[in-house]
Parts: C-alpha cells; structure tokens; sequence
C-alpha cells in the first residue's frame, strides 16, 4: 500500500467477519485456526499501513476483535461472509492487489491449520477468490 492509502477500521472489521467465516464454515472452530489468524495479524496485517482504532491500537487488531466477538456469540458463516462481500462491493477501491493477496493467504493458511481443507473450507475459499476478482 502506498503511505497515503491505508483500510479504515471498518474494513478490517469486515475482514475479520471474512476469516471468521473460513473459520465457521464447516461449524467448528479450532484453537488452531484462532492461533493462525492472530498469527497472521501479527506477523503481516498490522504492517499494513499506520491506522488506529478509537483506543490508539493499530487498526488491523479490529480483525481479531471481530472474529472473537463472531465466535462469542456463535455466528453463522454465510451471514459473516455476506458482510464482508456487501461491504467488498461497496468499497472495492480500498482493496489493492496486495490486500487481496494477503486475504487469500490468510483464508488458505487458516483453512489449512486444522486438519487440512475440507470441501466446505474448498467452496468458501474459491467463493473468496472469485470475489475479490470483481471490482
């Protein structure tokens, strides 16, 4: 991302509805896929750009926060995905080549974390990747 581009906290909210959605969709969520996501955000989402949350916190934190918040109260994978590609459609300029890149491997490495990909893990990740080829 170039210093003068950077995702709002609402976009990263929506990326957590994403990832918890990968996470959600065969109905179980392992403490290996909660560990890869804050991983993953720690390792390469909060590099991203310089945005803080209300509280000063890098912004990319919001993924984390979303998807334990998804988690708490037991929420559906398809209604988590559906946010996010609402708010996709709706924003798509925020989302750069890199972005997307890096929600792929995000998506993949928690489908993969536990068990391997399953089929359902299979047809949410090609959802993904058809979306973010959209504009």
């Amino acid at each position: 991302m170039t210093a003068h581009q950077s995702l709002s906290t609402q976009a990263y909210q929506h990326i957590g509805y994403l990832f918890y959605a990968v996470a959600a969709v065969d109905k179980t969520i392992d403490d290996k896929e909660v560990k890869t996501l804050k991983g993953l955000v720690k390792e390469h989402w909060v590099n991203i750009d310089s945005t803080s949350d209300v509280f000063g916190s890098d912004a990319a934190y919001q993924i984390e926060i979303v998807f334990d918040w998804l988690e708490e109260a037991d929420w559906k994978s398809d209604t988590c995905f559906s946010k996010f590609e609402g708010y996709y459609k709706n924003h798509s300029s925020l989302f750069t080549e890199d972005i997307k890149s890096l929600i792929i491997k995000t998506a993949l490495a928690i489908a993969e974390s536990y068990a391997g990909k399953n089929k359902s893990e299979l047809i949410i990740l090609a959802k993904i990747e058809a979306l973010l080829k959209t504009k």
